[in-house]
């Protein structure tokens, strides 16, 4: 059974998007079968992960508004193990009319509830705001992830987001909990950067995630050739940051684990011998290097 993640931060330009599919693509590239949620009426998790949004024949919105099963919605991508619930600008409509919807703070929870089994991992990329598309993404979920910009604006308004996760909390699914807070766009030059990341570190403590993800123009030529950062230039320190950001988000939910258990019973599979043949040796596999992310870099990297 998936484990849902919402990933959101209603400012605009914090990286939302950006992490929300590089975690997913990570994920996915090893081995993690997983669904990216697109729940943003500008359709940029869906244009990221090389979708095309405009020719969407069905779409987030169709979904939430029962004009198609949610099964029949869900596309592969060209990544193995990666499948995506695209949205475009039809899905704008959706706050209004959702108004009129009975339970309407639980439509996406009751449609996920038919899928969540075929799947480990569920991915819900927010819209920038904290409205009923949000609030339906949060009462859906497990855990919240919210990427921070390092900047004095994204603090002030990070109150805002945490008064709403605690109205859904108490109110809407008391099983929801801060699954981790994801710096971004460090520009380690300034005084500022390392100023919001004491803040963070000592307002949230375990939450925040180690790698910080400097900024990069790497970042944002990604999503303009529909690749996640990770895939499209992995050279790039803001690339390989967010490579550590997923290997952190499958340690810090168990996810690595989950991989462990599928290879060891590959492995044994493969040294189950036919009758007659003896057993084949095997060699164990080495683990991925890891490398450290610097916490410089210039901005055209």
């Amino acid at each position: 059974m998936a484990t849902i993640f919402s990933v959101s931060n209603q400012k605009g330009g914090v990286g939302k998007t950006t992490t929300a599919v590089n975690i997913a693509a990570f994920c996915s590239i090893q081995g993690i079968k997983t669904l990216l949620i697109d729940l943003d009426p500008q359709g940029n998790a869906t244009s990221g992960i090389g979708v095309d949004r405009n020719n969407l024949e069905s779409s987030t919105y169709e979904v939430l508004f029962s004009e198609i099963p949610i099964k029949e919605a869900i596309l592969n991508t060209e990544y193995k193990n990666l499948f995506i619930l695209g949205a475009n600008s039809h899905l704008a409509a959706a706050e209004i009319e959702l108004i009129d919807k009975d339970e309407r703070e639980f439509v996406l929870g009751k449609l996920l509830n038919e899928i969540k089994n075929d799947f480990e991992l569920i991915i819900i990329d927010c819209p920038p705001s904290l409205g009923l598309l949000t609030i339906n993404a949060l009462s859906a979920s497990q855990k919240l992830i919210i990427p921070l910009q390092c900047e004095y604006y994204a603090l002030e308004g990070l109150g805002q987001l945490l008064n709403t996760f605690k109205l859904v909390e108490e109110k809407l699914n008391p099983n929801i909990e801060i699954g981790g807070v994801v710096l971004t766009m460090a520009d380690f030059r300034t005084n500022l950067t390392q100023q919001v990341i004491e803040e963070v570190k000592n307002y949230f403590g375990v939450k925040t995630f180690q790698t910080v993800v400097p900024r990069s123009v790497k970042i944002s030529e990604a999503p303009s050739f529909g690749k996640p950062a990770i895939v499209y230039e992995t050279q790039s320190r803001a690339s390989k940051a967010y490579l550590e950001v997923g290997r952190e988000f499958m340690e810090r939910f168990g996810l690595h684990k989950q991989i462990e258990k599928q290879t060891e019973e590959q492995n044994s599979e493969k040294q189950i011998p036919e009758a007659g043949q003896a057993p084949a040796e095997t060699t164990p596999a080495e683990p991925i290097a890891r490398e450290p992310v610097a916490e410089s870099e210039s901005v055209n990297q």
